[in-house]
């Protein structure tokens, strides 16, 4: 159809043309009075508008004195133009030629006739000649014609006439001008604008139509675009283009209209007014250009409406497929969320949790299939209005119905698997509660009631009329359970619902042989008796502590000799007179059961709570930050703080969901059991201290956009009444959570299994923590360039009143610093302890925290304590490179200061222990190399049978150490000094036990008199005093009494078969341990006393062994630079 209209427009354009041209008829260029103005202005001849009488045009030739100088192009272009003007028919009928010489001489008239007869163009019918008037001339005319007849011999005969009466004879008088004795209204100017103005209307006709031509063929031609935008643009410039040429039509067709006027205007004036043939012509000329160019403007106008159509067309084509592209993106992402929801549950709450899910999942995708399913609506328009691209729209329109079909049967369907999956857990949970209650009611039945027939009674009653509450509870048939909920069981599922049924039968199991015994209890009895509860021995549980428990049954041999060793126990205890204590017994234990259950289940509940809601957070908050039609709702601040504001939120979420709440589904049925389950997941737990790290971070942004309205839209989907700081604080909360349901099952363990997995679980938790706590506050530490994860693990922090006291100092400044204390917050780690200024913040909530600047820093390798101070329990020392730098620290409390002092020991006794490992490698002649002490007495091959015979028996060099370099320490602000060299002396009366991994005086020359003087054994000898452990021992006479490495022990006295009376200074304890196991223990440890009384015997010793020492050690570590500051 728009190549029809096309050709149609065409056809106009090409008739159009050809009747424009038709004005001006010459064969070759044509000639426009526009060109030729100036030239026609000297009207040298002219074209009147008068008619011979059968029609011919008349041109006259005035008496123009100049015309033997006209030139002959000029005076051939006028006569061209001039013969051109009538119509083709006019113009082969012949011109009469009307050649006014009556003021010329005879020669000029014959010049100008012979050069018109030269020169004119066109058919001539008849030639007439107004000869000069004067008397002479033209009398010589007649003669001179007359005679020279043969000259002017011409197609056309040639009249020759003496007045202008005798050319109105030739002529009628209306037909000639004034000029020539006639009436015919005629005005040179206003002939030549009258001509000038048609002709160029004409020539604007014509462009018009060529334009018209040319953008109907472009606009035709043009190739659709294949997006929205171009399809727009395209369009613009389409109607911007028909536009402009509508307005240029408008001012042709002005132009024509006022050309008409001013033609038909005398007649207008004066009706009597009679239009001259040439003007006649002009009228005709005009009104058919007028009429041609209305044609063509309709034909241009349907064409642009079946154009402007098909644009459009194309327009809504191309915004309906990039809808199509969005919507079914859309779709899609749509699609792959519903697939995700293949949970069927774990718990009611969970698949209660999930529908609401998909609840709101649904109505968040409302938007989306309404989008689709009005597109496809607008699609069906599409095609109902024959649209010109509809085999492209059909496949889409289909597409369209089957997705949004598709979403809406899917959604339904796993509606439905949720539902009855929702049916099916309620089932076991209705089961498991009265499993529980059944266990319940078995553990309050108090046994002394049941020793009378009437308690029995009562108690049987109790249970038969619990049992009748069964029907509506618990499980009939597995079977059918199965073929019922097929289609929704998968593994996990399907063991839970077998686990489930197996508690059923348990319990039911628990009730009979309950039931048994009482009514045995109910028959008449000759004597009372009082009755033992039997416990439910249907199955046993596995020793195994694994993770992966399940349980295992015995068979039917073990459960018939497991019955019968039971009730002889049984029979055997109720003839006893404490029958009624084991009956109580028996009662506590099934209570405690009880109370496990209450403690797990608590803890598995609160677990599934917590993994939906960490869930929640991350689909209802974190997930939208991401979604495109929720990115108006951020502020830029905003965007891409997603991992700042949830920190590693998802890491806690998938450790939980995918993780620990399946392990610790596998302990319902053994509470007392599940400590293993956290030991074998807590390095997992390290995961809480980024997050509790990043919770500042977190905090202050959440405070800056608590207001935005993304998170207001968001807590309006997920209908929550807390706002997201609350959910937030979720994992900081759970993770404290823990050590109290812990602390919970032990105090309900304690005889149970699992009791030591538990106490290490909650040791471990406790440990994370105060892990997190820790870093929490070295996070905070500011001022230190170092990197203070290469000093090791932080094991302490708190703070202190620290006074100072160095060597190298300015007396007055010592003595301030003695009374002046200092607060420093002190961190503990591996490799250095770190001294800090506690700084408060100012702020809110995490903001307030405070902050520590870096003072200083002494390297452990350098360091020794001194336990006690006088007259502070509180205080102990701190000291630093052989006293030189002495730090007097002030705790809190007496336990805070035990704890540091303990820690403490433990850094350096493990420094000792790796130096003495180290020296391990060196050979028997390095170590006889050491130099010996001026003042000792031990020969050097005596030296060397007793370090040989120790290495023999413990594998370790106790040769006296100095220090054991350390391969990596942090670029604090200043250096330190180097290793600590021994203790100086210490005041025994001030009971100061000094310690530091670089003293061991076991080599000292009074630890070699004291070994004996003899040259063979050099076996050491006890004696009382007080000493380190050096291994750890658990062996004593008495169970209780036990010490560890780095432990202070002290050797009160001797008694009999070779056994000492120890006492543990670090517990307290007290006990008897074997000499020979003490020798070990000790190894070469000298007492405190000896030291004290021996001061300088001792230091002179120890220093003069370092040396080599510190050679030994650098065999495998390089020097480390102190790191004081």
């Amino acid at each position: 159809m728009h190549a029809a209209f096309l050709g149609k427009l065409m056809i106009e354009l090409q008739v159009f043309s050809f009747h424009s041209d038709e004005i001006m008829h010459q064969d070759i260029i044509p000639l426009y009075a526009a060109d030729i103005q100036d030239q026609l202005k000297k009207q040298f001849n002219a074209k009147s508008g008068g008619r011979g009488g059968d029609g011919c045009p008349v041109i006259t030739f005035p008496d123009y004195p100049a015309f033997s100088e006209i030139p002959e192009k000029e005076f051939q272009n006028v006569l061209t133009y001039l013969t051109s003007i009538p119509s083709l028919r006019d113009a082969g009928i012949g011109f009469i030629l009307v050649i006014d010489r009556r003021q010329d001489k005879w020669t000029s008239v014959k010049a100008s006739i012979l050069r018109i007869a030269a020169s004119f163009p066109g058919n001539l019918q008849l030639v007439l000649v107004l000869r000069p008037t004067g008397f002479f001339h033209r009398a010589l005319s007649d003669i001179a014609f007359k005679f020279n007849k043969d000259e002017f011999k011409m197609k056309v005969p040639i009249i020759m006439l003496g007045s202008v009466s005798e050319l109105q004879g030739y002529i009628d008088k209306t037909q000639l001008t004034e000029d020539l004795g006639g009436t015919l209204d005629y005005c040179h100017n206003r002939w030549l604008s009258r001509r000038t103005a048609i002709e160029g209307f004409a020539q604007k006709v014509k462009q018009t139509a060529q334009i018209l031509q040319s953008i109907g063929t472009e606009l035709a031609e043009t190739e659709l675009p294949n997006d929205v935008q171009s399809t727009s643009s395209l369009l613009a410039t389409h109607t911007e283009k028909k536009d402009k040429m509508k307005e240029d039509i408008r001012l042709a067709v002005e132009q024509g209209d006022d050309i008409l006027g001013s033609i038909t205007k005398p007649v207008t004036e004066n009706p009597e007014y009679k239009l001259n043939q040439d003007q006649l012509d002009n009228q005709t000329t005009v009104e058919r250009l007028l009429a041609q160019l209305h044609e063509t403007e309709t034909a241009f106008d349907e064409f642009w409406i079946k154009h402007q159509q098909k644009l459009e067309q194309c327009l809504r084509l191309r915004n309906f497929e990039q809808n199509f592209r969005e919507v079914k993106a859309a779709l899609d992402i749509v699609s792959e969320r519903l697939s995700a929801f293949t949970d069927v549950g774990n718990s009611c709450s969970h698949v209660e949790h999930i529908l609401k899910d998909l609840a709101n999942f649904e109505e968040k995708s409302c938007e989306t299939i309404a989008k689709a399913r009005m597109l496809a609506s607008e699609s069906d328009a599409f095609i109902q209005s024959n649209h010109y691209a509809v085999d492209s729209i059909i496949p889409k329109c289909s597409e369209l119905h089957n997705l949004c079909d598709a979403f809406t049967t899917e959604t339904e369907r796993r509606r439905n698997l949720l539902n009855k999956s929702l049916e099916l857990h309620g089932l076991l949970e209705k089961s498991l509660k009265w499993c529980d209650e059944g266990i319940y009611l078995l553990a309050s039945q108090p046994v002394d009631k049941c020793q009378s027939q009437d308690g029995a009674e009562s108690a049987l009653q109790e249970i038969e009329k619990f049992l009748e509450t069964g029907a509506g509870n618990k499980i009939k048939e597995l079977n059918k359970i199965y073929r019922e909920y097929a289609h929704i069981l998968n593994e996990d599922l399907k063991e839970h619902v077998q686990k489930v049924f197996q508690k059923q039968e348990s319990m039911e199991e628990m009730f009979q042989k309950r039931q048994v015994s009482l009514k045995k209890l109910a028959a008449k009895q000759t004597r009372p008796v009082q009755p033992v509860a039997p416990r439910p021995e249907a199955f046993v549980k596995s020793p195994c502590t694994s993770p992966g428990l399940q349980r295992e049954y015995i068979s039917n041999s073990e459960s018939s000799a497991l019955r019968r060793v039971n009730y002889r126990r049984g029979k055997s205890e109720m003839t006893e007179l404490h029958q009624s204590r084991g009956g109580s017994t028996m009662d506590d234990e099934e209570n405690l059961a009880v109370l496990r259950q209450h403690v797990i289940n608590e803890l598995i509940e609160t677990e599934r709570a917590y993994v939906e809601e960490l869930l929640c957070v991350l689909e209802g908050y974190a997930a939208e930050m991401d979604n495109p039609l929720m990115a108006h709702l951020i502020s830029p601040e905003l965007q891409n703080k997603k991992d700042i504001l949830f920190g590693n939120m998802e890491e806690i979420y998938h450790f939980h969901n995918r993780i620990f709440l399946r392990e610790l589904e596998n302990y319902v049925e053994y509470p007392e059991l599940v400590g293993r389950c956290f030991l074998d997941q807590m390095e997992d737990f390290q995961i809480y201290e980024k997050y509790c790290q990043n919770k500042p971070r977190s905090e202050s942004l959440w405070r800056q956009f608590s207001d935005s309205v993304f998170f207001q839209e968001c807590q309006r989907k997920l209908d929550h009444k807390l706002s997201l700081d609350s959910y937030l604080l979720k994992p900081v909360q759970r993770i404290t959570k823990y050590q109290l349901l812990l602390k919970e099952m032990l105090k309900y363990s304690k005889n149970c299994e699992g009791a030591e997995d538990l106490q290490e679980a909650l040791t471990s938790i406790l440990g994370i923590l105060k892990a997190v706590n820790d870093s929490m506050h070295q996070i905070a530490i500011t001022g230190c360039d170092g990197n203070l994860n290469e000093l090791g693990k932080l094991l302490m922090q708190g703070s202190f009143s620290v006074w100072t006291d160095h060597k190298k100092g300015h007396s007055k400044v010592k003595d301030l610093a003695r009374f002046k204390p200092m607060q420093r917050h002190l961190f503990l780690h591996e490799k250095a302890v770190l001294f800090c200024k506690k700084r408060e913040e100012n702020g809110e909530g995490y903001e307030k925290a405070p902050s520590y600047s870096y003072k200083h820093s002494l390297n452990m390798a350098a360091v020794g304590i001194t336990e006690n101070v006088k007259g502070d329990a509180k205080k102990f020392e701190i000291w630093y490179n052989a006293r030189e730098e002495v730090y007097i620290i002030q705790a809190p409390t007496p336990e805070v200061k035990a704890t540091w002092v303990n820690e403490i020991r433990k850094v350096l006794t493990s420094q000792l222990q790796a130096c003495r490992e180290a020296s391990q490698h060196r050979t028997l002649e390095q170590t006889q190399s050491l130099p010996l002490p001026a003042s000792s007495c031990t020969s050097p091959s005596r030296n060397h049978i007793r370090n040989t015979k120790k290495m023999e028996e413990r594998k370790a060099d106790l040769a006296s150490l100095e220090g054991y370099g350390t391969t990596i320490a942090p670029k604090c602000p200043e250096k330190g000094k180097g290793w600590a060299k021994t203790c100086h002396s210490l005041d025994a009366s001030e009971e100061n036990d000094g310690w530091s991994s670089a003293e061991d005086p076991l080599n000292s020359s009074d630890a070699e008199e004291e070994g004996g003087g003899g040259g063979g054994g050099g076996e050491m000898k006890l004696t009382p005093g007080k000493y380190t452990v050096v291994t750890d021992y658990e062996k004593g006479v008495s169970e209780e009494f036990t010490v560890k490495s780095g432990d202070l022990v002290q050797l009160i006295r001797e008694g009999e078969d070779g056994l000492w009376y120890v006492k543990n200074l670090s517990t307290g304890r007290e006990g008897w341990i074997p000499a020979n196991n003490l020798l070990m223990l000790i190894g070469n440890s000298k007492s405190a006393q000896s030291l004290s009384s021996s001061e300088s015997g001792t230091a002179s010793s120890t220093l003069s062994t370092s040396s080599s020492c510190s050679d030994s050690c650098n065999a495998s570590s390089t020097s480390f630079s102190d790191i004081k500051g």
